[in-house]
């Protein structure tokens, strides 16, 4: 395969929501694509929640794929920010002209994606632990635990934050930092509260940061970042117990004037999500050599406080599978990266600086509280709108890198 050839065939590794929709893309680009799973067996059932934003909505249609969302998610009108003291600290939305974010549990999407890629034809193989690749003029050669190998014109790393890809590109490329928080999250099927009438509340505690929605027939989520010292892995966590979890949560939100003690105490334990630590993940400074690039989290993992890295890697998906069609790999991988590192490391800065509100001290709780009403009555909506109205024209033509 020289450098002046179009990709034909794709190898993607990792079968979370990026790899399949970036499998999908690329068959609508009429590339040939597999993913490669490292896991035994599906994720159904696996996960917390998320929101999928306009922007992401718009990627997902510009394959055809963007009602997969709209049929299972709920619609995420408003955000609303409150202090501890129960106090309206601001409230925010995309502009009325874009469609609403839709939350969405992710063991659902996971599935929908699933499905949909099945009905397309998209081969994904699970079992599939990769171990190393072999680069040559003539593409790329993944080899994996099990003893087998595939190969194809390019191979793409979408296997999230702990990536194994990304240090095969790049041997000294960063690992994901402790970001001081550990997250969990429960659905209820009957919170026996009003409502938010499609306002999702994040209510920046005393003592922890609590989320929450409630919908029309009184079902619910909530979900929790508990400030933590040290760090520990998702195992670790889990080992703990959920219902020492509870206890730890409920004494956290004890002084806190939201529904945030309220709902905890009403959750059976049994179904808490005890989803481990929240990690930032550095820049990530090389995203291809030879016949391999990234994508999604391996490539620029959002924090969740962003809400956006689902979304993101949805459009860096579409858009690479954009570029491929139309340009040579190796002009497609500086043209992709060109279009998406710009946008994504802008994103992915302000959900840092959310992060930090979340595990702000005493003093930084009462700057924060007394600044932030009159902070957000100054931003103009529209100046926020670039993360929403993130708009990808499928059929225009890739240029190459200027």
């Amino acid at each position: 395969m020289t450098r002046t050839s179009k990709a034909r065939t794709a190898l993607i590794i990792g079968g979370g929501i990026a790899g399949p929709v970036a499998a999908m893309a690329l068959h609508h680009a009429g590339i040939e694509a597999a993913v490669y799973e490292a896991y035994d067996s599906t994720a159904d059932g696996a996960g917390g929640a998320m929101t999928i934003a306009p922007n992401g909505q718009n990627a997902l249609d510009a394959i055809g794929a963007g009602d997969l969302v709209r049929a299972i998610g709920t619609p995420v009108t408003a955000m609303g920010l409150r202090s501890w003291t129960g106090k309206h600290l601001a409230q925010f939305a995309p502009p009325s002209r874009l469609p609403s974010l839709q939350f969405a549990w992710r063991a659902d999407l996971y599935r929908a994606i699933y499905d949909e890629a099945e009905r397309r034809s998209v081969p994904i193989h699970h079992g599939k632990r990769l171990t190393g690749t072999t680069d040559t003029d003539s593409g790329v050669t993944a080899h994996f635990a099990d003893g087998t190998q595939a190969s194809a014109d390019i191979l793409i790393g979408a296997d999230g934050i702990r990536s194994t890809v990304r240090p095969l590109i790049d041997p000294l490329a960063p690992q994901p930092n402790y970001a001081g928080l550990v997250c969990f999250g429960a659905r209820m099927h009957q919170s026996g509260l009003p409502s938010t009438n499609g306002v999702m509340y994040m209510c920046f505690g005393k003592r922890a940061f609590f989320g929450y929605q409630v919908f029309d027939d009184s079902s619910a989520m909530w979900f929790v970042n508990l400030p933590h010292a040290l760090p520990m892995t998702v195992a670790e966590a889990q080992a703990i117990g959920a219902k020492e979890w509870m206890r730890t949560l409920q004494t956290a939100f004890a002084d806190d004037r939201t529904p945030a003690l309220e709902m905890i105490s009403r959750t059976d334990p049994s179904q808490l999500l005890t989803t481990g630590p929240m990690e930032n993940m550095p820049r990530v400074p090389t995203w291809a050599r030879g016949h391999m690039t990234l994508i999604g989290d391996a490539a620029h993992a959002a924090s969740s406080s962003s809400g956006q890295g689902a979304s993101i890697a949805t459009e860096s998906a579409v858009e690479l599978a954009r570029c491929l069609r139309d340009l040579p790999y190796d002009q497609a991988f500086r043209a992709y990266e060109q279009l998406r590192r710009p946008r994504v490391e802008r994103i992915i800065k302000l959900g840092a600086r959310t992060n930090s509100n979340k595990t702000a001290g005493p003093v930084g709780r009462v700057l924060r509280d007394l600044v932030m009403p009159a902070a957000m009555k100054l931003i103009n909506p529209e100046k926020m709108a670039w993360q929403f109205d993130h708009h990808i024209d499928w059929n225009a033509k890739a240029a190459p890198l200027t």
